[in-house]
């Protein structure tokens, strides 16, 4: 890795932030994160053709791209990461152990810098705070962003939202947070038993419930969106996440979406 980074440079944007979910699922993920100033990927899990006909449909353009994000390194998080590094001359921010996992997936890459867990940094405008999360993987991070007083939370690919999870998504404007599953089809499903027993273990996936459960802890007046993600076409369905998850808001005014593997979502902005 060339540098670390860390600091807390003052943002001088603070007008809004933007998301487009362009994948979700075990086949591929990729998040557009924007205040304007600097765009960034979180993820790049599909190829990197794929990620830029998606940019290009929801409008954004990638050339404009400041950064690529990686979260940990499963392939359906890291696909298109060499490549799209190479081809825009883009900067890799991951940590050094999502760094020696991701080796011979991503290749070589024309810039890395090193982040870790519990330490805020900045990308340009954008201010990244990175936290850890219980998943299989080295060092799998979640994120949140901010900019200005607006901050937007993203925890997927998690077995259980620990305490310090939830500290770090509460008060949040908007938050995407996994619903990877319904128990009764995972149970029941077509996968083998072994990895039944990863997806519903502690370091695996949050089903439906146990994303309503989070939500419901975080709920509050200023939580404008959810957003749905990492659900599994096998052993889950888009109405039995936001049926499920959806009893958490009860007569909240939060609005719940469901991203999807197989098309990128609108474009959210929050200000």
């Amino acid at each position: 890795m060339k540098n670390d980074v860390s600091g807390n440079r003052k943002n001088e944007s603070g007008k809004m932030l933007s998301v487009c979910m362009l994948a979700s699922g075990s086949k591929g993920n990729s998040i557009y994160i924007s205040d304007g100033q600097t765009s960034i990927l979180l993820d790049a899990g599909l190829s990197g053709i794929e990620i830029e006909r998606r940019l290009k449909i929801a409008g954004h353009c990638p050339e404009h791209i400041s950064a690529i994000l990686v979260s940990h390194e499963h392939s359906d998080h890291i696909k298109g990461v060499g490549i799209l590094s190479r081809r825009y001359k883009l900067p890799v921010y991951m940590s050094r152990e999502t760094r020696k996992g991701s080796q011979h997936i991503v290749g070589n890459l024309p810039e890395t810098a090193s982040f870790q867990c519990g330490n805020t940094f900045q990308i340009n405008t954008l201010t990244i705070r990175p936290f850890s999360l219980s998943h299989d993987a080295a060092d799998p991070a979640g994120f949140i962003f901010s900019n200005g007083d607006i901050k937007i939370g993203i925890a997927t690919d998690l077995g259980i939202a620990t305490s310090l999870v939830k500290s770090q998504l509460k008060d949040c404007k908007a938050l995407i947070l996994e619903a990877n599953h319904d128990p009764d089809m995972l149970i029941n499903g077509p996968y083998p038993w072994p990895l039944k027993q990863r997806v519903k273990g502690k370091t695996g996936h949050l089903s439906n419930n146990d994303s309503g459960v989070l939500l419901k802890e975080l709920l509050h007046e200023k939580l404008t969106h959810v957003i749905l993600a990492h659900l599994s076409e096998t052993n889950n369905t888009p109405e039995k996440a936001l049926s499920e998850v959806g009893l958490a808001l009860q007569q909240a005014k939060t609005k719940l979406f469901v991203a999807e593997q197989n098309h990128c979502s609108t474009t959210f902005c929050f200000k």
